[in-house]
């Protein structure tokens, strides 16, 4: 796997991943930069995210579940101290579906967190990670995804 970073101005960085996405990145005015794209830190939470959503759709779909759709909310903090990792990471899962079964979705959230996410394992680390769930009846309303909060 391959990535490359570009400083731009500022604090604006452009990155490009092996497979050809470009994302930019930004910092906060009081540290230079201008707002125009998450922030590095963001980014790793908005990975693992990702990760263990990815893992825990596929393994419900391979279960034969009527998933029909995940939200992945995530509640992070970080050391005061340099460098600033991750001290504590808050996941929680809104798995909606059909008749979506409990045990199936405790199960594929656990799998994902410790053993199939990369990003959970390797955060993990320095970071007490922990999970919930809702399991929601039907698909998920339509609204803005930070709004339904």
């Amino acid at each position: 796997m391959k990535a490359q970073i570009r400083w731009r101005e500022a604090g604006s960085f452009t990155g490009q991943t092996g497979s050809g996405h470009v994302i930019t990145m930004d910092g906060p005015a009081e540290s230079g930069g201008r707002n125009l794209g998450p922030r590095p830190m963001e980014m790793l939470l908005l990975g693992l995210g990702g990760c263990t959503a990815f893992d825990v759709v596929r393994m419900l779909q391979k279960a034969r579940q009527k998933v029909l759709d995940c939200t992945v909310d995530i509640d992070a903090e970080r050391t005061d101290e340099i460098p600033r990792v991750y001290t504590r990471i808050h996941i929680h899962f809104r798995v909606y579906g059909l008749e979506l079964s409990e045990k199936h979705v405790s199960r594929c959230i656990s799998m994902s967190a410790n053993r199939y996410c990369s990003a959970s394992v390797m955060l993990g680390k320095t970071a007490e990670i922990t999970h919930d769930y809702e399991i929601l009846e039907g698909p998920a309303p339509k609204q803005d995804m930070l709004s339904e909060q």
